[in-house]
C-alpha cells in the first residue's frame, strides 16, 4: 500500500519511514510531485493535520497521511503549542525559535513540557486520527546536532540526553511520533487484513 505523506520534511519521513519498517510504502509531497505549501492556521493539531491531509487528498484523489506536532512547555502556559514551527516568526527558523524559548523560561523552576503528534490518516475519503504523547523536560542550553526542531532542548522522561544527542533509534524508543505513528501501522494492518 502507497501513502502519501504531507510533508515537506525530511527528517519526519525518516522517522516515520524507521516505525513502519516496509509494510507500507511512504512518498513524500516531492516524491509525488506536489509543490503546495499547506498553512497550518488553526489553533489545534487535530484541525492543522486534518486540513493538510484533506488538501492533499482533495488534489490526488490518493491515500494520504498528515501530522502536526507541538512542544506544549507546562510554564509558558502550554506555548509554544501549535505555534511551534513559527515561534520566533514566519520565516521558521530552529535555532531562533529554541532562542526564544529558552529565554521566555530564563528563571523559571518548572522545566517540564510535552510534544505531542496528531496524524490525520485519509482513506477513500474516511478520516482516522491517532495522537502520540512524549513528556520531559527542557534543558539550560541546546546540547547535540542530530534531529530538528527543538530536540536539542528537550530531554524525555527516563533519558539523560536531550533528543538532540541520540540516534534515530534511540530517539524512537520515547518518540511522541513514533507513539502516533505506532497507532496508525497498527491501524493500517487490520486495515489490510481485513481486505
Amino acid at each position: 500500500m502507497q501513502l502519501i505523506f504531507a510533508t515537506h520534511n525530511p527528517h519526519k519521513a525518516d522517522e516515520i519511514r524507521a516505525v513502519l519498517k516496509n509494510s507500507f510504502e511512504i512518498i513524500t509531497l516531492k516524491e509525488a510531485g506536489i509543490n503546495k505549501d499547506i498553512p497550518e492556521p488553526y489553533n489545534t493539531l487535530e484541525e492543522n493535520a486534518s486540513a493538510k491531509s484533506g488538501t492533499i487528498y482533495e488534489i490526488t484523489g490518493r491515500s494520504c497521511f498528515s501530522e502536526d506536532t507541538a512542544l506544549e512547555v507546562t510554564a509558558l502556559n502550554g506555548e509554544p503549542g501549535v505555534k511551534s514551527a513559527r515561534y520566533a516568526g514566519e520565516h521558521r527558523s530552529f535555532d531562533a525559535n529554541i532562542d526564544k524559548l529558552l529565554a521566555n523560561l530564563a528563571g523559571k523552576p518548572d522545566r517540564s513540557a510535552r510534544f505531542r503528534t496528531v496524524i490525520s490518516l485519509l482513506i477513500d475519503g474516511v478520516e482516522t486520527l491517532f495522537e502520540g504523547v512524549c513528556t520531559g523536560r527542557i534543558t539550560e542550553e541546546k546540547r547535540g546536532t542530530q534531529g530538528f526542531g527543538y530536540d536539542p532542548v528537550f530531554i524525555p522522561d527516563g533519558a539523560r540526553r536531550t533528543f538532540a544527542e541520540m540516534g534515530l533509534e534511540e530517539k524512537n524508543r520515547y518518540s511522541h511520533r513514533k507513539k502516533a505513528t505506532e497507532k496508525l501501522v497498527a491501524f493500517l494492518n487490520k486495515l489490510s487484513t481485513n481486505h
